[in-house]
């Protein structure tokens, strides 16, 4: 097993922390984006034994874990650029991302933006797919959402919320999967930057419809890009469809179902995930993207 240490980086004056593991290995370096109201510690399984083949860096999306929290852009592009402006401090140009959820989108928008920089994609269970979208992350976007969340998010309302389901769950009452799921990531929404960057970041890719930030038009682009989407059978946040859909669209695809797994494979089957993820590295070249053939591509009129 790999260990994981963590450290900080100033950028553009905000913090930004990072988890990293198998620097040693002299394998290809790998990034693993978090999804909203995550964090880089929820890789930390998966870096361990992916860390033994490749070099892995995850780090703290700003407005997330450990990373500055501040006033500003938490757009998808933000992101994007904010992820290149630290791979490019650590001195890394060339890398195969990875990203889950909100960071799916993230990570497709990086390769929209710096096609140059990545030599291979995979999404888990990611966004930007399509419209549909759990109920109660569509709630974050309605007016005065980000006054309930300070009640949502106390100690002591994460307390009793757990005594709750664990009473339920004796009485054999269920709790809506997609409601557990959502709950997952509460837990890092203690203080008042961190729920106002949540608000900031679920209204820049939702609203009450649900997603409105969608990829699937320019994934045309990227025909050439080894491709890899995970998904877990069991996700009540972004229905599995979306990844059937994209893999039956994009021939090139391989796609992986977790069948024991939600919306977080990574938490709930981290050994299997992360081989995935080192076999697909060590199974497919690198691609460089040819700027050509994005503007031809960018000329069909099609758009195919």
């Amino acid at each position: 097993m790999a260990s994981v240490s963590y450290a900080e980086i100033t950028v553009h004056g905000h913090a930004v922390s990072y988890a990293e593991s198998g620097v040693e290995s002299g394998g290809p370096v790998v990034v693993l984006v978090h999804g909203i109201a995550s964090q880089a510690t929820h890789w930390q399984a998966v870096m361990t034994r992916l860390g033994e083949s490749c070099h892995v860096l995850a780090p703290d999306l700003l407005g997330h874990g450990r990373s500055a929290k501040p006033r500003g852009d938490y757009s998808l592009g933000a992101h994007a650029c904010g992820i290149r402006d630290l791979l490019a401090a650590l001195g890394h140009d060339r890398i195969s991302l990875v990203g889950h959820s909100l960071g799916g989108g993230i990570a497709m928008q990086f390769a929209y933006q710096f096609p140059e920089r990545v030599e291979r994609l995979a999404l888990i269970s990611s966004g930007g797919l399509g419209k549909e979208v759990s109920v109660f992350l569509r709630a974050a976007t309605l007016p005065g959402a980000d006054l309930v969340l300070p009640l949502l998010t106390g100690s002591w309302v994460r307390w009793t919320g757990a005594q709750t389901r664990r009473l339920l769950g004796r009485a054999r009452v269920p709790v809506p999967t997609g409601l557990q799921e959502c709950l997952a990531g509460f837990g890092s929404l203690s203080d008042r930057d961190s729920r106002a960057a949540f608000v900031h970041t679920a209204r820049s890719v939702l609203d009450p419809a649900g997603q409105r930030v969608d990829a699937r038009d320019r994934l045309y682009l990227a025909a050439d890009l080894p491709l890899l989407v995970v998904w877990g059978r069991k996700d009540a946040i972004i229905p599995i469809a979306h990844g059937e859909s994209l893999a039956a669209s994009v021939p090139s695809t391989t796609l992986e179902v977790f069948e024991q797994s939600g919306h977080f494979p990574h938490l709930t089957e981290p050994d299997r995930l992360a081989e995935v993820l080192a076999r697909w590295v060590q199974a497919t070249p690198a691609v460089q993207m040819d700027p050509a053939s994005l503007h031809s591509r960018l000329n069909q009129p099609t758009g195919t």
